[in-house]
């Protein structure tokens, strides 16, 4: 259940492994190194090219400017956190709440240096048409998921939506406050996460 990209200039983005496809690999990850380091608002057009090897001039030629990293960069991240999801729709519920726990809180998936990432795409979606789109989807991806895990528990249709919306309220808010509080370490916001998940609906 993969979104599909918005704007021309991504769809005509060549696949990885041809040598288009591999200038942008390595423009992206300039831009996450530099997003990291400096954040979205400090980081130029300059500072990624040059941490990608070329010039400002010559990345202009497979992104149209700043804005455009980020969108097609989120896009790629939320494409892999929902391909990763969608794989663990076989296992018990149980089970789904352990990986989606792992996935969040482990580092198997979404590293912190990650999640920084997707917090300045977050910021930026505010006034930002394409990534807000983007941002939207992976929400309601995530939420339906959720959905139909608590659905599988014997909740009726309403109520699951209504966990739903919990359930991912806490997700985003643990996983949010773990980054930005020393305090809360990443294994207690996993231990929490799960206690929250169990106490909303059975998942024997």
């Amino acid at each position: 259940m993969m979104n599909k990209m918005k704007t021309k200039e991504l769809e005509s983005i060549p696949p990885v492994g041809s040598r288009a496809g591999n200038r942008r690999e390595l423009i992206l990850e300039a831009f996450h190194d530099c997003i990291i380091e400096k954040g979205f608002a400090k980081t130029t057009l300059r500072d990624v090219a040059g941490a990608a090897g070329m010039t400002a001039s010559h990345l202009l030629y497979y992104f149209s400017g700043k804005n455009a990293i980020l969108e097609y960069y989120f896009q790629v991240v939320s494409e892999r956190i929902m391909k990763r999801i969608d794989s663990f729709r076989q296992d018990s519920p149980a089970r789904q709440v352990e990986l989606l726990a792992d996935l969040f809180f482990a580092g198997k998936g979404i590293t912190n240096s990650e999640t920084g990432f997707m917090l300045e795409c977050f910021g930026v979606a505010v006034h930002d048409k394409p990534l807000h789109i983007e941002k939207e989807l992976l929400d309601r991806f995530c939420k339906d998921y959720l959905r139909e895990l608590f659905l599988q528990t014997g909740c009726s249709v309403v109520e699951a939506g209504d966990q739903a919306e919990l359930a991912y309220a806490l997700l985003i808010g643990l996983r949010t406050a773990a980054y930005f509080d020393d305090r809360l370490e990443l294994l207690q916001a996993r231990r929490l996460f799960q206690a929250g998940m169990l106490k909303q609906a059975n998942f024997g």
